[in-house]
């Protein structure tokens, strides 16, 4: 019969990893008090560590999506200005503008 595999929440295992680096505890006792295998928290703490570096880059990557978005919307703003603007002369001089 084979083994019931457990499955953590991402929360859960920060949690524990953060108890980890803290070194309040002993891994043996955070292992007793979560229920969790000493070598699969060692396995979360060495995961969590490889990936601290890519919370700041996604930071970096997140500013410069959110700045494009911005432009792009400051650029479509415009173009409706300049749409506007055209629609207006095209009535003024007689020109039916409405698509149909």
């Amino acid at each position: 019969m084979g083994r019931i595999r457990k499955s953590y929440s991402p929360s859960f295992k920060a949690k524990v990893v953060l108890q980890m680096l803290r070194e309040e505890k002993t891994i043996a006792e955070l292992s007793a008090e979560h229920g969790v295998h000493s070598t699969m928290l060692h396995r979360w703490r060495r995961e969590f560590l490889d990936n601290v570096p890519q919370v700041f880059a996604r930071g970096d990557s997140w500013a410069s999506e959110k700045a494009q978005y911005e432009a792009r919307i400051e650029a479509l703003y415009t173009e409706i200005g300049r749409l506007s603007t055209q629609i207006s002369w095209l009535k003024k001089k007689g020109i039916d503008v409405d698509p149909e």
